[in-house]
């Protein structure tokens, strides 16, 4: 299925949001609560990921398909070097302070309007998502 899983629009979204006022109320509460947690982690990760590989910083330009093979071939060293190394020093460093690493990138709110083949699979699928979240949150 293609498509992009978004927050509710017209909820609470952003950590910060969570961190000052009450705890997720709702099944899209609990649902972007959940959405913005995860998606934090993965912009952390890619923010440690660049600064390991200079080359993803400053693509040059590349035709695309020579683009994917970069990202790729990044993922894999990077992948191996996580596995078989005794430690990793840029991800030891974001692991001991989540702050230290700058977050990369558009952090503003991203709320995509859900169209097209596989919408509505797509809020079927959000809506079940949310309800087992709230469901397992009680």
């Amino acid at each position: 299925m293609s498509g992009y899983l978004g927050p509710y629009k017209g909820e609470r979204y952003h950590l910060p949001d969570f961190r000052r006022g009450t705890q997720p109320t709702g099944s899209r509460e609990v649902f972007n609560h959940v959405h913005s947690s995860l998606r934090s982690v993965i912009e952390r990760t890619f923010g440690v990921w660049k600064k390991k590989w200079s080359i993803l910083r400053d693509m040059p330009n590349y035709p695309f398909d020579k683009q994917v093979k970069i990202v790729i071939a990044t993922m894999a060293l990077h992948n191996y070097i996580r596995r078989h190394a005794q430690r990793d020093i840029h991800f030891d460093k974001v692991n001991d302070n989540p702050n230290a690493m700058e977050m990369e990138g558009d952090t503003q709110e991203e709320y995509h309007i859900i169209q097209g083949p596989g919408a509505q699979e797509l809020e079927t699928l959000r809506n079940k998502i949310a309800a087992s979240l709230m469901h397992a949150s009680s």
